[in-house]
């Protein structure tokens, strides 16, 4: 796993990771907060041998949620308040973004909120295998142009370990408002070893919309909802 982790292609699948200069409040959820709420041992610089993470260290005892990129925390954390039975992990490289959540965390406190301020390959690497139940990738960077693909999430440098981390019958969510987003979706998504289970307009039954679903029907863009199942069979 270390090797692989030193040998694989550093292309981000997301832009920026600094936006606007921080408010002086929100410098102090970075500083105060955050550490209550990060997820250890994910780091490189934490974890050097690159160990399995033990995820009974997380609050409770449900299943394991995973959302890649939540951008300003609205869906984590209505996710995380409507399924106070699951452990959600939130992966988010984008400090301004991370900072939002924690805004909202001091708001309303959660118990079942981890984050991981970073990378989310360096959390594919250390989680155990087929631990997750349910993954969100929601409006990610669309890369729309042609050379710039290779970068977009739903890629095997990224699917393959997601994959490898997904429990048998594990839900994969996925929204985009690019068409050739969507198609790229279910070209990969299903070699990676998830089969189709939806495509449609319309959202889940428990979605709350976010900026970038806002967004994107504000300037005309029909957002597409997509659903994948992970194959296999638990042993």
């Amino acid at each position: 796993m270390g090797d692989e982790a030193e040998t694989r292609p550093q292309r981000n699948f997301y832009g920026r990771i600094h936006g606007k200069t921080l408010r002086p409040s929100q410098r102090r959820y970075l500083a105060e907060d955050l550490p209550h709420y990060r997820l250890r041992g994910v780091t490189a610089a934490e974890n050097p041998t690159r160990a399995l993470l033990d995820l009974s260290v997380l609050p409770g005892t449900g299943p394991v949620w995973l959302e890649v990129g939540f951008g300003g925390g609205e869906h984590l954390l209505h996710m995380a308040r409507v399924h106070p039975e699951v452990r959600l992990i939130g992966c988010e490289p984008f400090v301004n973004g991370v900072a939002m959540l924690l805004g909202r965390l001091r708001q309303a406190p959660l118990a079942n909120v981890a984050i991981h301020p970073g990378d989310v390959r360096d959390l594919l690497d250390v989680l155990p295998p087929a631990c997750l139940q349910k993954v969100f990738l929601l409006y990610p960077d669309p890369w729309p142009k042609a050379r710039h693909h290779r970068r977009r999430f739903v890629t095997p440098e990224y699917l393959d370990p997601l994959a490898r981390a997904c429990a048998p019958g594990a839900e994969f969510r996925i929204a985009t408002d690019i068409p050739d987003y969507a198609r790229q979706t279910l070209e990969e998504v299903s070699r990676a070893g998830f089969e189709p289970v939806s495509r449609g307009t319309e959202p889940w039954a428990d979605w709350i919309t976010t900026r970038y679903e806002a967004k994107a029907l504000r300037e005309g863009r029909s957002p597409c909802y997509l659903t994948f199942r992970r194959t296999g069979s638990a042993t």
